[in-house]
């Protein structure tokens, strides 16, 4: 019978995410995962086979924790009043969508700028621009899970067209696609060192093509 594991996996797993998000996985040796979550490189290889298994497992999480960030925002939109600088009098459980698509933007830019003042940026823009690209394993997972974005953004825009919140002669799969595009393009430019009021205003801009 199999000896049961002593440790958390999924703290195991958050704690490489942790580690994998702050130097990037070229960078992160096997002595830094064992470092980060306190095991053993055989309990490392023997429950996850690989540090390229455990990078999967841990940028699946980090999607998992983004994606219902994503989803809460846009279900809810709880800080579009006080993040949109563009209140209308809109009850704060009834955000436009416009309000709703602006505090995510706004998110981004605080996490940018608040958040993780280190400098790290989002462990999927950077695993995009290290790894996407000569790996196919890590590039179809980021294929997936800019679809699973693409369509939850997708349905607030059509749902502000039919709202007349956003102009209903523009394809909203191009305007989802403009959106994720200026996250990512805010998040760069952050570290790039371009100021917060300068990437408000690129969030300003990229609404006023809705």
């Amino acid at each position: 019978m199999a000896r049961p594991r002593k440790f958390d996996e999924g703290r195991a797993v958050d704690a490489a995410m942790e580690a994998f998000w702050a130097a990037g996985y070229e960078a992160t040796s096997t002595q830094d995962l064992c470092d980060a979550t306190g095991l053993g490189r055989s309990s490392i290889y023997n429950t996850f086979k690989s540090k390229h298994d455990l990078f999967e497992r841990a940028l699946a999480r980090y999607m998992e924790h983004k994606n219902a960030e994503l989803a809460e925002l846009l279900g809810s939109g709880s800080d579009s009043d006080s993040d949109t600088g563009t209140g209308t009098g809109t009850e704060a459980d009834t955000p436009t969508a416009r309000q709703m698509l602006r505090a995510v933007l706004q998110r981004i830019i605080d996490e940018e700028f608040t958040r993780h003042p280190d400098g790290r940026g989002c462990l999927v823009v950077n695993t995009a621009i290290e790894v996407s690209s000569h790996d196919p394993s890590v590039a179809a997972t980021l294929e997936r899970d800019y679809g699973v974005r693409l369509e939850m953004i997708r349905g607030v825009i059509e749902s502000g067209q039919r709202d007349g919140d956003i102009a209903s002669d523009k394809d909203a799969r191009t305007l989802a696609h403009l959106l994720i595009a200026s996250v990512g393009g805010i998040r760069v430019s952050a570290r790039a060192g371009v100021g917060r009021a300068a990437l408000e205003g690129v969030a300003d801009a990229t609404l006023a093509a809705f």
